[in-house]
């Protein structure tokens, strides 16, 4: 677990927010050589005039939606603790489901029982989807599950960000793996996921000023 704390010297009285990021090794940054992954690019980018910011990456290589679903709340519990300011969840999700073996209607269902918990817990709730692969046939079954996560959070009124559609056949992010292990990116690849997620309703959902 690693902790980001982005300070830009918020004047007092601003609300005090915790962000959780859970997922998989992606929220974790593996593979960059900056060690910030797109969440910290994300945190990096957010003004705090108006808002003091802490977020806590909690990932877990190869993780899939069951296994996430059965740890998140139990881990940003224990970082929300007793704090009394404004606490928020960010879900990262990648393709674990489908190397898991994992049915659509499963992970639809694993995806809609985290959502509706933190709902019912009032916890703000955003979602950054799988990106592509490097392997077109996996590619093919990340498309449907990305599609399926949508679907999900568009029922709930919860921010998706579709990485999977922009990266798909983006030259930039195809060369990134390439240059890496071939499942995780590198510095370009992360930007690249961090830009789409600044650009599809982080700030809206973050109620602040888009920089």
């Amino acid at each position: 677990m690693s902790r980001l704390r982005h300070s830009s010297g918020a004047p007092a009285g601003v609300p005090e927010v915790r962000i959780c990021v859970v997922g998989d090794a992606l929220v974790s940054g593996v593979g960059d050589p900056k060690a910030l992954g797109w969440v910290g690019r994300v945190a990096a980018r957010t003004p705090q005039d108006e808002m003091s910011l802490s977020v806590y990456t909690l990932g877990v290589p190869g993780e899939n939606t069951a296994d996430l679903g059965a740890r998140w709340w139990q881990e940003t519990a224990r970082r929300f603790g007793d704090h009394q300011g404004e606490h928020r969840v960010v879900i990262g999700l990648g393709r674990a489901d489908v190397e898991a073996g994992l049915s659509i209607p499963r992970s639809r269902l694993n995806l809609a029982n985290m959502l509706d918990d933190a709902h019912a817990r009032r916890l703000p709730a955003f979602v950054v989807g799988p990106p592509p692969s490097a392997d077109n046939e996996l590619n093919s079954r990340i498309e449907e599950l990305s599609a399926t996560f949508s679907d999900v959070c568009r029922r709930r009124g919860v921010s998706y960000v579709d990485c999977f559609d922009p990266l798909y056949a983006h030259e930039d992010w195809l060369t990134d793996l390439a240059a890496g292990d071939g499942e995780h990116p590198r510095q370009a690849g992360y930007g690249l996921i961090a830009w789409l997620v600044l650009h599809n309703g982080w700030y809206e959902w973050l109620n602040v000023q888009r920089p």
